[in-house]
């Protein structure tokens, strides 16, 4: 199956600023552009990210890439005792999720995931929404975020995957190379961001090789389940 409708990725020197101007153009429709490409279900996944973290009484979480902040809204949905803290390096997509946190609980730190400003074991777990792919160093990422977290603590990692069973797999290209792309065309003019996507997500280790990437760095009982028939990945590791 052709995907020529695919950009070009950028290099690891490029990548930074190429993703964080990428962000910065879609922030005011990222939240519209996520609920209509998952057909809604980023709503449920973020849930089992929250979950995922088994945060305790009071616990303390960071979101890594919090972006509009949905995963830090939802955890204090679900656990209105917990302190959440969002970090994120595009400074238009938290200003998103600043107005969505009207009464301030959310303390939005901008800062590079390679590089967390938070003393080691500073929170009970650490999770990423869709981050992974946009970062340059896969390993160091997670052990920033492995570093950050308690002894005891949970590494939460939600990613795009590539679907392992061949029919799937021919409809994952033809939806993220084909459809996509001229959809998003319709509503952003950022169409290379959502050509971006689907290139991206050929380049990323699958969930077996990510499992043996978060290991690497010393994440321990790593688990992984697939979602949304095999397109969407949630990885566990215990600190």
């Amino acid at each position: 199956m052709s995907t020529k409708t695919q950009s070009p990725l950028p290099s690891l020197d490029e990548k930074p600023v190429y993703v964080r101007q990428m962000f910065a153009g879609t922030a005011r429709r990222y939240d519209l552009m996520n609920r209509l490409m998952t057909f809604g279900q980023d709503q449920h996944w973020r849930r089992l990210v929250v979950e995922a973290c088994r945060l305790p009484d009071r616990g303390r979480l960071l979101d890594v890439a919090t972006g509009t902040a949905d995963i830090a809204l939802e955890a204090l949905r679900l656990r209105p005792d917990v302190h959440v803290t969002g970090t994120d390096f595009t400074h238009e997509m938290m200003q998103i999720g600043q107005g969505k946190d009207p009464q301030g609980r959310i303390p939005f730190v901008e800062a590079d995931a390679l590089r967390l400003p938070f003393p080691a074991g500073s929170f009970d777990a650490s999770c990423s929404g869709f981050l992974m792919r946009n970062v340059t160093d896969v390993a160091a990422t997670f052990a920033e975020q492995r570093r950050v977290v308690r002894p005891g603590g949970r590494v939460v990692c939600l990613e795009i995957t590539r679907p392992a069973t061949p029919i799937w797999s021919d409809f994952f290209r033809l939806y993220f190379f084909q459809v996509v792309p001229r959809f998003t065309a319709l509503l952003s003019s950022n169409k290379s961001a959502y050509s971006y996507l689907p290139a991206s997500t050929l380049a990323f280790p699958r969930p077996p090789q990510l499992k043996t990437i978060m290991e690497s760095i010393g994440l321990k009982n790593v688990t992984y389940r697939t979602l949304m028939l095999g397109t969407v990945a949630l990885h566990v590791g215990e600190v």
